[in-house]
C-alpha cells in the first residue's frame, strides 16, 4: 500500500529514468523503448502484421514533459495521501451541492487530512470535486510498484511494496469466485474466511486515496485473487459503480503470465458495469521477449474481439526500469482532462 512518508524524503535522490530529463540523455533507440515499449516489440512481429492498436495514443516529448508536472511534486501541486477506506461509507463522499457551498473546495498548500469534522468534510469536499482514476489488478501483480513509480516525482509519499512471493491461485479458488459471481452478478466475491486469514504482509487491503494537486484523485483498489480481503466485493464494487467521478480504470495485468481466470471475472465485471479500462501489461522486464509478444497478441486480439469498454491500446510498464511510466503517466493527464490537447511525437 502506499503512505505518507515519515521524514527525510526530500533529500531522496530520484531512481534512474524517473524523470524524462534523464531518458533524453539516452541514445536514440534506448530512449524510445523506455517511453514506448510497443515500438520495440514491432521489428520482431511477421510481417504483414497490424500494428494500428500499438500507436493510438503516442505523444511527443512536449505532451511528455507537460504530464510529468503534474506527478512532481512542490509547494504548488502537493501530492498527498489522503484516506483509506475499508468500506465504502469509509470513503471520501461525494460532496452533496449544500455542503460545496459551505465548506471550502481546496484545502490550503500542504494540508493534511484532518479528522475533526470540518477538516474531514473540507479535505473530501475537495476530494470529491476532482476526477479520479483507480487501478486493480490480481494480489501481487505489481500495482503498488506501479504507482511508486508514477510517483517517483513526489519524494514526500512512500510506497510499501510486498515482499512476499505470490501463492499460487488453485482451480478450487477460481471455481469459488466463479460460482458466487454467477449467483450474485457480483465479480470478484470475497473467499471464505479461513482462506483469507493466511500471511497479507504488503498486500493492499484497502481502498487509498491520493490527491493529485488541484488535479485529480488516485485511487489505489485491493488486489483480487487469492489474497482478496473477504469485503473485497462491498468495497470494490460499491465504488466502481458509485462514484461518479471516476474517468478511467487501468486493470493491471502480469506480463509474465498473461490474463488469468481471475482477470476475465474481473473483465466481466468492468464491462457489466459499462465501465471504461484501459489494461497495463506489468513486470515486462521479467518477461522474454517471446513471452511478451505472445501475451500482447493475445491481449489485442481479445480486446478486439470481446470487449466493448476497454480502450484498444495495451500500456506496457517495468516499475524496475521505468518502460512505460513516462508514456502510462501522459495518458492518466489526458483521460483527465488536464492534458486536452496531445501532440503526436
Amino acid at each position: 500500500m502506499l503512505l505518507p512518508r515519515a521524514g527525510g524524503a526530500a533529500g531522496r535522490a530520484l531512481p534512474p529514468l524517473a524523470a524524462l530529463s534523464q531518458v533524453l540523455r539516452l541514445e536514440r533507440s534506448r530512449r524510445t523503448a523506455i517511453v514506448f515499449p510497443l515500438q520495440k516489440l514491432e521489428r520482431y512481429l511477421a510481417p504483414g502484421t497490424d500494428t494500428a492498436r500499438f500507436r493510438l495514443f503516442q505523444p511527443g516529448m512536449a505532451a511528455l514533459q507537460r504530464a510529468e508536472a503534474l506527478f512532481r511534486s512542490d509547494r504548488g501541486n502537493p501530492i498527498d495521501y489522503v484516506s483509506s477506506a475499508v468500506r465504502m461509507d469509509h470513503a471520501p463522499p461525494l460532496a452533496l451541492p449544500e455542503v460545496r457551498r459551505a465548506l471550502p473546495l481546496r484545502p490550503s498548500a500542504g494540508a493534511r487530512l484532518s479528522y475533526g469534522a470540518e477538516g474531514w468534510w473540507s479535505s473530501c469536499a475537495a476530494l470529491s470535486e476532482r476526477c479520479a482514476v483507480c487501478f486493480i489488478g490480481r494480489s501481487n501483480v505489481g500495482k503498488s510498484s506501479l504507482i511508486r513509480a508514477l510517483f517517483s516525482l513526489a519524494p514526500e509519499v512512500e510506497v510499501r511494496v510486498s515482499k512476499t512471493p505470490e501463492e499460487a491461485e488453485g482451480a478450487l479458488v477460481f471455481r469459488q469466485m466463479k460460482e458466487l459471481y454467477n449467483l450474485s452478478r457480483c465479480a470478484l466475491k470475497p473467499f471464505e474466511k479461513n482462506q483469507t486469514q493466511r500471511s497479507t504482509k504488503g498486500h493492499t487491503k484497502k481502498i487509498n486515496f491520493f490527491k493529485v494537486g488541484k488535479y485529480f484523485t488516485l485511487v489505489d483498489m485491493p488486489g483480487y485473487g487469492y489474497r482478496a480481503p473477504q469485503d473485497f466485493v462491498e468495497m470494490v464494487e460499491a465504488y466502481l459503480q458509485e462514484r461518479r467521478n471516476l474517468k478511467r480504470t487501468f486493470l493491471l495485468v502480469d506480463g509474465v503470465v498473461g490474463l488469468q481466470k481471475t482477470d476475465h471475472i474481473a473483465i466481466e465485471m468492468l464491462e457489466e458495469f459499462g465501465i471504461p479500462y484501459v489494461m497495463v501489461l506489468t513486470k515486462i522486464d521479467r518477461a522474454s521477449r517471446g513471452v511478451l509478444l505472445k501475451n500482447v497478441l493475445e491481449i489485442q486480439e481479445f480486446v478486439k474481439e470481446s470487449t466493448q469498454g476497454c480502450f484498444p491500446q495495451l500500456f506496457l510498464v517495468s516499475s524496475v526500469e521505468f518502460s512505460g511510466i513516462h508514456l502510462l503517466r501522459c495518458f492518466v493527464a489526458h483521460i483527465t482532462g488536464n492534458l486536452p490537447t496531445v501532440e503526436a511525437s
